[in-house]
C-alpha cells in the first residue's frame, strides 16, 4: 500500500493518503480549465485509498458547480487545489500537484479534449526553459 503527503502552497492545509491510485486523467473540459486556469486538471483517482487532515482541515473548503458534479477543493488561504470525496464519499480525488511525494503512475489519457484550449496543440515545440528566462 502507498502513502503520499501532501500540502496547500502556503502550507496551512497538510494531508496524508494512505492506498494506492486507480487511475490519473488530464482533463481539458471547460470547468478543471477554469478552476485551474490552465490548459487542464492533473488528478488522481481512488476509489480505495484513504485521505487524513493533517494539518489545516478546517481551511479546507469545497466549491460544487451549480447542476453538476464538478467539484474543487481549495485552501483558504492560498486557493491551492486540495483532494476531496466525491460520490457520497466513494472517490477520492487528488490534484496531482497538491503532492509532495512522487507520483508513478502515468496518465492514463487526456479527457474532455474537444474543450480543449485553442492555444494548446503542438506545445512540444514550445521552446523549454530551466528558470525565467531573462
Amino acid at each position: 500500500m502507498s502513502v503520499h503527503k501532501g500540502r496547500c502552497l502556503c502550507g496551512n492545509a497538510t494531508f496524508t493518503i494512505e492506498g494506492d491510485f486507480e487511475t490519473f486523467f488530464l482533463c481539458h473540459c471547460g470547468h478543471c480549465r477554469k478552476d485551474t486556469g490552465s490548459a487542464h486538471a492533473a488528478n488522481l483517482f481512488s476509489s480505495t485509498a484513504s485521505l487524513a487532515w493533517t494539518s489545516g482541515e478546517d481551511k479546507v473548503r469545497s466549491f460544487t458547480l451549480a447542476g453538476t458534479r464538478h467539484t474543487k477543493a481549495f485552501c483558504t488561504e492560498c486557493g491551492s487545489a486540495l483532494p476531496n470525496l466525491q460520490m457520497d464519499g466513494k472517490l477520492l480525488v487528488v490534484p496531482a500537484g497538491s503532492l509532495d511525494t512522487p507520483v508513478t503512475l502515468k496518465p492514463a489519457g487526456h479527457i474532455f479534449t474537444a474543450s480543449r484550449a485553442d492555444w494548446d496543440g503542438g506545445l512540444e515545440t514550445v521552446p523549454k526553459f530551466e528558470a525565467l528566462p531573462s
